[in-house]
């Protein structure tokens, strides 16, 4: 068998790659591999074809043994669970290897023995550095390039104990040379000093290239060094400025407590001469003194060299440290200020519930709901609340804020690529609430609201509209006090397709940040409800998202991996990669929609292997250590008899007063779903569907008045089953059932209208949105345009509909 000459590799070198014949079996003999080492491991491939996507096999050689046979012939080992018989060209081949193999060896031999003793790196004797002052990463990369300058020189120690070993080797073959007499050896003997000699030309220049390296990082490392030591020196002096104004801070601040306690004692003393001077004098103190208080952060931070945060890994994978004891506080607060008050007094939160009525154990007969329905038109019978959850469509849309605390770390964020790894991680989370929410949410009638006021306990406040019947869809805004605004109006399309139904949720999400005027919109990916017919019910998440920074054009893409029983993913698998406006990748997402989502700052990129499939080639991300944006928060105790509903769903049909007539809070048929009693709730929603279907028939006929044709009156509403025309089609006990089946195979579609003759005649119109045309997407959408917090404060809700 020919073989095509590679070129030699200098051995001492990161990577060796090169074809070797190895053992298979007593078949095939000794068959050709490509094999290549690099990183203190030996993996070999059937053709460099295969080394982007598949790996036959790979062996550790930091716990292997190395062993030579014969001339051509050696054997690789790690304990008995691995064993390369491998067989080379000829012996210089053979001793090429040899050598990359234990110069391999010795380096992972180190490299496990630095890791297994990485703690001594940092000792308990040197100090902690702040985050933002760049010693951690100093020392950091000090030890690093000792490290690198420690393997090359047990490299250089390496290759003179091969020098030692191959000139003894040349000697005695020299020596035997020189003995022998004109004897039909001698040709041997010359071929063997030969080969003797090529091996040790082979190791000596492996010598002269690790000689040659070391110096090159030594020369690279100095500059490096001399750069570190000025930004040390600076430091300093920052630092010794940056005391001298705490200093001073510090007697300005004395001089003020003294001068509010004088006040103090001057009022006390001067009662004839009114209260209003001296609250003046103690207003004026008070001002003063805070006003040294705000100052104060401004002098504490003291901001590290930006070459430090470049050359930091630490600083570089992190998210603005200096938000932590600003971000923990946000859910440690355990009371309230009240901004109204003048005096500041704290105002106990309000306790909210944290539980609610266990699910009753209904068994769902069939029969019995069709044997309740004779005698009533198609159009009026209602599906019952067994299919249901105790929350209506639009408190399911605020739950959206489940984990508004990313949104409120996003706020802060000096870099728009940062705050975009917040937001796509807000993205997902909305979707943890689904993994086990196999219920239907309560359809909102028209102009049914709901608000969500956090205000006091984490700083927003939400408000949803049922804005439009003919199609369905909702409006959701919400405003924080930290800095960001949220507005959805979201519809949905569904198809179902057998054995399962996919829901498409229609409409863009915008997430504004008054910190940079950073504008970011996405949309929802399908929802896949499996095993409607036959099974358990499981629900999963797949498509692609792209969330777009409008003002900078930064962009992230995140990709919902569908289920599949043959993958070896993990399941529920998100990925993404944050990017500027010129395509060039910043951070790497990754995770799971139902627990937790990882980013890692991308220090290189390149081309990988091609892919065996497509034959595209896949962008290989050099990253730094992962760390964790987000994680699902833990189920309540006994979640599973409260119909799986996380810690803020237990808290959303909570009553509360001051809400408006239509909140979602006073709809009757859901308050007895939760109560356990589902007949009274079954009877009360089908009132509450004949009264939105008096209230449609009156909005048609006056926009019938102002049409030049009649159109039918009868519509179908939101829960019922099918158009009355149909009664003269089938026989009624064989459609009923019919009918039924179909509605329980898509009652899990979330808002799913079936609207056949209602649609032309909608000319209803939102209360607190309002229709325009979106000047980002171009989409005409429901915008809230307010007033609802102004009557709410003033407890008159004037224009409400009766719609309970």
């Amino acid at each position: 068998m020919s073989e095509p000459k590679t070129p030699t590799p200098v051995p001492a070198g990161d990577t060796y790659k090169g074809w070797v014949f190895k053992w298979t079996n007593y078949i095939k003999g000794y068959q050709r591999r490509w094999f290549v080492l690099s990183n203190g491991l030996l993996s070999y491939y059937r053709t460099q074809a295969e080394m982007g996507h598949t790996c036959r096999g790979t062996i550790n050689l930091a716990t292997a043994t190395i062993t030579v046979d014969d001339a051509c012939n050696f054997v690789i080992s790690n304990g008995g669970a691995q064993t390369y018989h491998l067989k080379a060209s000829c012996e210089v081949e053979r001793q090429r290897w040899i050598t990359a193999l234990e110069l391999a060896k010795a380096k992972a031999a180190r490299m496990q023995a630095e890791s297994d003793d990485s703690g001594d790196d940092f000792s308990p004797s040197s100090p902690p550095q702040a985050p933002g002052q760049g010693g951690g990463s100093q020392n950091t990369e000090v030890q690093s390039a000792l490290r690198t300058l420690g393997s090359k020189v047990e490299d250089l120690s390496t290759c003179n104990d091969l020098i030692s070993k191959h000139g003894s080797a040349l000697q005695r073959s020299l020596s035997e040379l020189d003995s022998l007499r004109l004897t039909g050896e001698a040709g041997d003997k010359i071929r063997q000093v030969t080969e003797r000699a090529t091996l040790f030309r082979i190791t000596s220049n492996a010598m002269i290239n690790a000689c040659r390296d070391f110096l090159a990082l030594a020369q690279a490392h100095s500059k490096r060094w001399q750069k570190a030591l000025q930004a040390e020196r600076d430091q300093r002096v920052r630092l010794e400025e940056t005391l001298e104004q705490l200093a001073k801070q510090h007697n300005h601040l004395e001089r003020a407590f003294r001068g509010a306690a004088q006040a103090n004692a001057t009022a006390d003393n001067k009662s004839s001469a009114g209260p209003g001077k001296g609250e003046a004098s103690d207003e004026d103190d008070d001002n003063e003194f805070f006003d040294a208080m705000e100052e104060a952060p401004e002098f504490i931070t003291v901001p590290a060299d930006p070459q430090f945060h470049k050359r930091s890994s630490s600083n570089v994978s992190g998210f603005n440290s200096e938000m932590c004891p600003d971000d923990q506080s946000l859910n440690e607060e355990p009371l309230a200020m009240n901004q109204e008050s003048p005096s500041q007094e704290l105002v106990p939160l309000k306790k909210r519930r944290t539980r609610i009525a266990d699910k009753p154990n209904y068994s769902l007969n069939l029969w019995s709901i069709m044997k309740n329905c004779i005698g009533k038109e198609l159009s009026k019978i209602p599906m019952p609340v067994n299919f249901n959850e105790p929350i209506s469509m639009l408190q399911r849309l605020s739950e959206d804020l489940e984990y508004h605390e990313l949104l409120d770390k996003a706020s802060k964020c000096q870099s728009s690529l940062e705050q975009m790894c917040y937001v796509a991680a807000f993205s997902v989370s909305s979707y943890s609430t689904t993994v086990h929410r196999t219920g239907k949410p309560f359809n909102p009638l028209l102009g049914e609201t709901y608000e969500l006021d956090r205000r006091r306990e984490s700083g927003y406040r939400s408000l949803c509209e049922q804005v439009s019947h003919h199609p369905p869809a909702a409006a959701h805004h919400a405003i924080s006090d930290r800095g960001w605004t949220l507005r959805q109006e979201i519809t949905v399309a569904s198809k179902f397709r057998g054995k399962y139904l996919s829901i498409m949720p229609l409409g863009t999400i915008h997430a504004i940040f008054e910190k940079g005027n950073n504008h970011y919109t996405w949309k929802k990916v399908t929802t896949t409800v499996h095993n409607i017919i036959v099974g358990k019910l499981w629900i999963d998440q797949s498509g692609e998202i792209d969330v777009v920074n409008h003002t900078t054009g930064d962009r992230c893409h995140l990709k919902f991996a569908p289920y599949s029983y043959f993958s070896r993913d993990v399941a529920r698998k998100v990925t993404g990669v944050v990017m500027d406006k010129d395509g060039k990748a910043h951070y790497v997402l990754s995770g799971t929609w139902d627990e937790k989502m990882e980013f890692s700052r991308v220090m290189q990129s390149s081309r990988g292997g091609e892919n065996g499939t497509e034959g595209k080639q896949k962008t290989v991300y050099q990253t730094l250590k992962a760390r964790e944006v987000w994680r699902r928060n833990p189920l309540p105790e006994g979640a599973e008899s409260m119909y799986y509903f996380t810690d803020l769903a237990l808290t959303l049909n909570e009553p509360e007063e001051g809400v408006a007539p239509t909140d979602s809070r006073r709809r009757p048929d859901q308050r007895l779903m939760e109560d356990g009693r589902w007949d009274e709730a079954n009877s009360e929603k089908q009132r509450l569907e004949e009264k939105q279907r008096i209230a449609r028939r009156e909005r048609e006929r006056e926009a019938a008045s102002q049409r030049t044709s009649s159109q039918s009156e009868d519509t179908v509403d939101e829960d019922s089953l099918t158009d009355p025309s149909l009664k003269s089609k089938y026989s009624s006990f064989f459609r009923l059932h019919c009918l039924l089946m179909l509605e329980f195979l898509l009652s899990f579609l979330v808002t799913q209208v079936f609207s056949l003759s209602g649609a032309p005649h909608e000319n209803y119109q939102a209360l607190w949105f309002e229709r325009c045309e979106d000047r980002i997407t171009g989409e005409q959408v429901h915008i809230y345009k307010g007033g609802y917090w102004e009557a709410k404060d003033r407890g008159s809700f004037e224009g409400c509909p009766d719609i309970f």
